[in-house]
């Protein structure tokens, strides 16, 4: 592939990264929203549970989406690490391996953050 077209699935990449976050955002407004007008506290077991399981569900296909992600744009870096004579933005993406490794392990880690807090507000 030419240093244009790895540009450019590289940006198309970091736009899938943004979109595999939507759904869970708005899933979590809404139980944000729900869980801050008390609507949980007078709420069924069954509700209660369910809430949490689609926000797992979505959160979960939304991490596997991100590590989808992350894993094809690490081999987009190999590729762009192999021009010669690279553009500086080029020469700049195939340095940030380090970065995609660490937002991989931060994904991770908010996600189960995010899902502890979940749980908590749901059922706290």
């Amino acid at each position: 592939m030419t240093e244009e077209a790895l540009l450019k699935l590289w940006n198309e990449k970091r736009v899938q990264l943004i979109l595999a976050q939507v759904a869970p955002a708005l899933v979590l407004i809404a139980i944000f929203v729900l869980a801050a007008q008390g609507t949980f506290a007078s709420a069924s077991d069954a509700s209660r549970y369910l809430a949490i399981a689609v926000a797992a569900v979505t959160g979960i296909l939304a991490m596997v989406s991100q590590f989808a992600v992350i894993r094809e744009a690490n081999a987009l870096i190999v590729d762009l690490d192999k021009i010669e004579n690279s553009s500086e933005v080029a020469k700049r993406i195939a340095a940030s391996k380090s970065f995609l490794s660490l937002s991989a392990a931060i994904v991770l880690g908010l996600g189960l953050l995010i899902f502890v807090f979940i749980v908590w507000s749901v059922l706290g």
